[in-house]
């Protein structure tokens, strides 16, 4: 008998699914467009990130998962069910086995939400792996070793940093100050600078294009486009690196302090291993440009961003899957 096992990363602002044999198949936006009048869902995923402040009243446009956790139960699991089906097909002899990753620190409520909504998507049985464990495994850590590994995974609603061995979590510390903060801190920014009003969709591009975590040798700029709160008018300014690295000193001083509440917690003899090996950054924070030399700076351990770190976690869980008599007792239990 085949049953399909599919690991996912389910974020605040993408998920992405792993399915064994295959890798990745899937990557898009946890964004649901829903119909007010009727309650029905009109567009999930890439198709509903395209309306994010653009919609009549009649749509309204959501991301149904918050700081990692779920937010909109019902919607989320209307949002896992479209993904599993167009992974799975629509009809399927077998259910699939899910592997879901999870915020550490994540009340019994909120991990237990999780799992109920991917059992009612459509999921034979559905398992629960702690990010910073499903992206050591993704990122190729050896965990498995007794040898201290450190991870910090920055993604849109949580950075987590935790230290790992034998494949078990010994310390670990999660703060929900992530990449949608730091594009708030961006927005926030041009507000009281320029009086301009930007949405969350500049704000992102804006990090993505010119963001730095410390100032460029040659700075960037970009054109920026948004209302004027003064005259009510679109207005263009022209905005720079060096402003953006001024904008976000704040959300990023907080995960690096994060890093650095870990690693004062981590017992010695796995601190040492730390510092001969570094830590591996994941999720999509990590590819804020010079993050892992501010980070450096500021624990002086050395700082890798892990190869295609936006997918370590959705590997990670796939690979707990597969291992998953070797993990279990390590795994949450529900």
């Amino acid at each position: 008998m085949f049953t399909k096992q599919i690991g996912i990363d389910l974020g605040t602002v993408n998920v992405l699914v792993y399915v064994r044999g295959k890798g990745i198949v899937l990557q898009e936006p946890s964004v649901v467009a829903i119909s007010v009048k009727d309650n029905r869902i009109v567009a999930v995923g890439e198709e509903a990130r395209q309306m994010l402040g653009r919609t009549p009243d009649t749509i309204e446009v959501t991301r149904p998962m918050r700081d990692g956790v779920i937010a909109d139960y019902m919607v989320t699991e209307a949002m896992l069910r479209y993904f599993i089906n167009k992974v799975c097909g629509r009809v399927r002899l077998f259910k699939p086995d899910v592997m879901i990753s999870v915020p550490v620190g994540v009340t019994s409520v909120e991990s237990r939400a999780v799992h109920d909504a991917a059992i009612q998507a459509g999921g034979k049985s559905a398992y629960l792996v702690p990010e910073p464990l499903a992206a050591a495994l993704g990122a190729g850590m050896p965990i498995d070793t007794p040898a201290g590994n450190m991870i910090v995974d920055i993604g849109g609603g949580t950075a987590e940093a935790a230290v790992i061995s034998v494949n078990g979590i010994v310390v670990s510390s999660s703060v929900r100050m992530a990449g949608n903060k730091i594009d708030e801190a961006i927005a926030a920014y041009i507000r009281r600078k320029y009086n301009l009003m930007v949405g969350d969709r500049t704000a992102e591009e804006i990090k993505i294009q010119i963001g730095s975590a410390i100032p460029l040798d040659e700075p960037l700029s970009m054109e920026v486009r948004g209302r004027d709160q003064v005259a009510g008018l679109p207005r263009t300014i022209q905005l720079t690196s060096d402003e953006v690295t001024e904008a976000i000193a704040e959300p990023i001083a907080t995960i690096a302090a994060t890093v650095r509440s870990v690693l004062e917690r981590t017992p010695p003899e796995l601190a040492a291993d730390i510092i001969d090996c570094g830590m591996v950054m994941t999720g999509g924070g990590a590819t804020l440009r010079n993050l892992d030399r501010y980070l450096t700076q500021e624990t002086r351990v050395p700082c890798h961003v892990a190869e295609n770190p936006m997918a370590c976690v959705a590997l990670g869980a796939g690979k707990a899957l597969e291992n998953y008599e070797t993990l279990k007792r390590f795994l949450p239990s529900l």
